[in-house]
């Protein structure tokens, strides 16, 4: 019988009273959109939802998904922020926000995205999807692709910008949320979402932030708003403070005023309620031994989250790490070894797996025989 070794350790972090986070009830808080939801990026967790499933026109939150695409080309390499973008006919026909492209009209990939972004530039989004993919049709098959990649499936896109309503464009309050906290692991696209006022063409045209919350709401980060007469007001709302970042999605908002109120006071609930606990404590992981292994010991790792969201003054966060005293190879890289378990209080937090970092295979017969025949010289 192998022994268990459990080595406890327990830190005192000022967290947040009950442990867990508890969504909000409906009646707790009044929201007048007929479609929103509050969730945090971290985690992912939902604090609170309203018909957040329902199938709704987008407007120009649309462009989370657009921004998400760049964005992620951008990162990958695919294209580089000084990039030169030349406006088509098409896309310089494009009205409703827009910063008026002209035919034949360059500007770099950074000044494209920071108009779609400040702005919701519609003639700049058909541009960007032309310069990525030939085309705004096949920019959308790569939008709709993305999407089912995420896994929202109350998301349909057959343009760009949300400028056009079409009973086949869609999203929902929770696909708003779950794109745009995918926009945002994407953390330089705060340099732009940001932005309240700027301005392009060496200073000729200037630029304003449709979104008000990045100038009066405290640690707002964007995102993006939305509004067509059929839509009506719409907005993808993201806050950071004290290393807590939030993601309010409304749809259908009946003004901006309230669109905008509604946002943040789900913004202020959550700010108001919780706060993160890390399920990584601070010392590290110790090696674990291994018998007939190519290596006498191994690293290990963390697996799944690495925080939990709860309530605010909830208590001090207790750490338990159960590890085997030695294990037997081969063993694989991913392979589950033990787990830590985060308490605050009596309340089990999380079970966290502890996994093995690296893989040691299996000593064979003539490796064994000269690990024992160093050990007998004392090698």
């Amino acid at each position: 019988m192998k022994r268990t070794l459990c080595f406890i350790m327990i830190f005192s972090f000022l967290l947040i009273t009950s442990a867990r986070a508890e969504p909000l009830r409906d009646g707790d808080i009044e929201i007048k959109a007929p479609s929103a939801l509050l969730m945090e990026k971290s985690t992912g967790e939902v604090l609170y939802e309203k018909n957040a499933d329902e199938r709704r026109l987008p407007a120009s939150v649309t462009k989370v998904m657009t921004m998400l695409l760049i964005v992620e080309d951008l990162e990958a390499g695919r294209i580089k922020p000084e990039d030169t973008v030349t406006a088509s006919a098409r896309a310089a026909s494009f009205g409703g926000s827009c910063v008026y492209l002209e035919a034949g009209e360059k500007m770099s990939v950074h000044e494209m995205l920071k108009c779609i972004a400040v702005v919701s530039a519609n003639d700049c989004a058909v541009a960007m999807a032309e310069f990525l993919s030939g085309s705004e049709k096949l920019f959308v098959d790569r939008m709709n692709r993305r999407a089912d990649e995420l896994g929202l499936e109350n998301t349909h896109f057959t343009n760009c910008t949300g400028l056009f309503d079409d009973a086949e464009h869609y999203t929902s309050a929770r696909d708003l949320a779950i794109m745009s906290r995918e926009l945002i692991k994407h953390d330089f696209i705060k340099d732009y979402t940001t932005i309240w006022m700027d301005s392009i063409r060496n200073g000729e045209f200037g630029l304003s932030n449709t979104n008000r919350l990045v100038k009066w709401y405290e640690g707002c980060t964007g995102l993006k708003t939305g509004f067509t007469s059929a839509a009506m007001y719409c907005l993808a709302a993201t806050a950071e403070r004290d290393g807590v970042e939030y993601i309010a999605a409304i749809m259908g908002g009946e003004s901006i005023d309230s669109r905008n109120a509604d946002a943040m006071s789900l913004l202020d609930y959550a700010f108001a309620s919780f706060s993160l606990c890390s399920l990584r404590p601070p010392e590290p992981l110790p090696r674990l031994p291994v018998d007939t292994g190519a290596a006498a010991s191994l690293s290990l790792c963390y697996g799944g989250q690495e925080y939990a969201l709860v309530s605010k003054n909830s208590g001090e966060a207790q750490y338990s790490l159960s590890l085997p005293e030695r294990v037997s190879a081969p063993v694989k890289a991913g392979d589950e070894l033990g787990c830590l378990k985060v308490s605050i209080g009596e309340e089990l937090i999380a079970q966290v797996p502890v996994l093995a970092a690296e893989d040691v295979p299996r000593l064979g017969f003539w490796g064994i025989l000269g690990r024992l025949a160093g050990s007998l010289l004392g090698i």
